[in-house]
């Protein structure tokens, strides 16, 4: 009997959801930053076996919309959970259940599972228990698992609960596939980590990175990518002193994308100012975001 289906991961921001992803897929697919609010998008990773083919969507954290970005980062996640078959809960020993999560699952017709997760830095036994107890009442949810992503604890026994609900199914995807999302998304996404990594304050917030042209040639694969920003002054502080900042960024996302590509990779970054862009629905949809 082979199962299969799609797990939605839902959690506040820096909860390790991509960390998760990228551990349960051994691969990875997320990009994983400690600020806040890296993932913008859904990304689905997939897990295959010769049983079981298990499809778990990252989602964007759940957050207070400030910006027309935030809105369509939740709009993202209402999508996923339309056609998810598990959704999994994802928080942390110091993290209180949001509201707007604990309104999803407790109106949601599908099964959920929380997992608590980053157990390694807990050292009681007895606050893990106390909050698996406090998350059992307000949730009326025995499916309680805790774990660590980054260690990769009860990874194990959260796929096992993953595999009960799942039905009868073939898969979805070629068993060999990670992801179905292209080549450009992570190469843009690898260049964007790269960012949030090395600038600091609100300029990481405040980009996005675009793949102009993708050209995969016989000895190496040439890549061309516009880094937008939404002020002058923060487009200066990209490219820094004599070009040092956007040559750093560039060094760092060429070598983790060729790692990805497994090939040779020439990167050539520029940068550009679309004004306000979170907030201008014309811009986001040409940057690839979607909207109500």
């Amino acid at each position: 009997m082979f199962k299969s289906g799609f797990v939605t991961i839902l959690g506040e921001p820096n909860v390790g959801k991509s960390t998760l992803l990228n551990a349960l897929i051994n691969e990875k697919l997320s990009i994983v930053t400690p600020k806040a609010q890296t993932t913008r998008r859904t990304i689905k990773g997939i897990l295959s076996t010769e049983n079981y083919q298990i499809i778990f969507v990252d989602t964007p954290g759940i957050l207070k919309p400030e910006y027309k970005l935030h809105k369509s980062m939740l709009f993202e996640i209402d999508e996923s959970i339309k056609d998810t078959d598990v959704i999994l809960y994802l928080t942390t020993i110091n993290h209180k259940i949001n509201e707007k999560a604990k309104s999803i699952l407790q109106k949601s017709n599908v099964p959920f599972i929380v997992a608590i997760n980053k157990i390694d830095l807990e050292k009681s036994n007895e606050k893990i228990e106390l909050l698996k107890n406090l998350i059992k009442e307000e949730l009326n949810t025995e499916n309680i698992i805790p774990i660590s992503a980054l260690n990769r604890i009860n990874l194990d026994i959260l796929i096992e609960k993953i595999l009960d609900f799942l039905q009868e199914h073939p898969p979805y995807y070629d068993l060999n596939d990670l992801s179905d999302s292209n080549l450009r998304f992570f190469v843009a996404e690898f260049i964007r980590e790269k960012i949030f990594l090395t600038c600091k304050q609100e300029v990481p917030y405040s980009t996005e990175v675009v793949v102009t042209d993708f050209k995969e040639e016989e000895k190496i694969t040439k890549i061309y990518a516009t880094i937008y920003v939404m002020r002058e002054s923060q487009k200066k502080i990209i490219i820094g002193e004599g070009g040092k900042m956007i040559k750093k960024i560039g060094t760092l996302a060429r070598q983790d994308i060729e790692r990805f590509l497994n090939c040779k990779v020439y990167l050539e970054l520029k940068v550009k100012v679309l004004e306000n862009w979170r907030n201008n629905e014309n811009y986001l949809r040409f940057l690839g975001y979607r909207l109500k």
